[in-house]
């Protein structure tokens, strides 16, 4: 196909996380500009600085130099393309992929599960990580594992299944990740950015302490004042403590981003 009517494919993303926004900014970066991300009204990202789903809060966020802005109609998706950003829509029951007739879907919700992505989507729908099953699910899914195969493209069969222990980082793996230790709110007067030490209370969820295991960077944290339920992570620590981290695309996102990349152009650039 000509350049030009690749850059006029229509990509809806779900999600708009942080790895969905590794996806998003790299193809944006490669002129995919009719991008659309469907979210959740209260997003629960941990890495809000690198994640386009910040716009539903702030009507609009930069991530590394790409602007998302807050749409809320159809009409509205057409002007952010026409303005050179990339659209952020709440829509949890994905009503707009009906709307809009995409060329490509991906599902980058994370969830583990599928939530309801089917082939019928899309020409080409993508999925990354485990819960999908390549050709029954979705044309292609993309690991999402840390290791020698992330970011591999598999277009029959699934992704490698979720271990449940984060990826290692300065020698640090689930003592790095702050959980919920209840169902209520989330209270907190720190900041993503912020110096923690091991010991230290972060915050709170109904006055039980959310405490640091490690030195580092808080380099991810949920939204204060939204609900979590137990177990779910709220925060980040980063035992490197380079706050330019918290402002710049994981290597992660940005595979996991090139790999929705190379799955695009190996279906349309035939």
């Amino acid at each position: 196909m000509e350049k030009t009517v690749l850059n006029s494919l229509v990509i809806v993303i779900k999600g708009a996380g942080e790895m969905a926004t590794g996806v998003a900014s790299t193809l944006f970066r490669a002129f995919f500009s009719h991008i659309l991300m469907l979210e959740i009204a209260t997003p629960l990202a941990i890495r809000r600085r690198v994640s386009f789903c910040e716009a539903i809060h702030a009507q609009t966020t930069t991530v590394e130099g790409i602007e998302a802005v807050k749409v809320s109609e159809k009409r509205e998706v057409f002007e952010a393309w026409e303005s050179g950003k990339i659209a952020v829509r709440v829509d949890p029951k994905w009503q707009s992929i009906r709307h809009l007739k995409p060329d490509v879907v991906v599902d980058a919700i994370l969830a583990k599960r599928n939530l309801g992505t089917s082939l019928a989507n899309a020409p080409l729908v993508i999925a990354l990580g485990p819960g999908f099953v390549a050709g029954k699910d979705c044309h292609v899914v993309v690991e999402t594992n840390r290791g020698h195969n992330l970011g591999r493209l598999i277009t029959a069969g699934t992704a490698e299944p979720d271990t449940g222990v984060p990826g290692n980082i300065g020698g640090f793996t689930g003592q790095r990740v702050l959980r919920s230790p209840g169902d209520s709110i989330f209270v907190s007067r720190k900041q993503i950015g912020d110096a923690v030490r091991a010991g230290e209370v972060i915050g709170r969820v109904a006055h039980n302490p959310v405490t640091a295991q490690i030195d580092g960077i808080l380099r991810g944290l949920v939204r204060p004042n939204v609900p979590v339920t137990v177990g779910l992570k709220i925060g980040d620590i980063d035992p490197r403590s380079n706050r330019g981290y918290c402002d710049t695309i994981s290597d992660k996102a940005r595979a996991i981003g090139g790999a929705v990349l190379e799955a695009i152009l190996a279906t349309y650039n035939r």
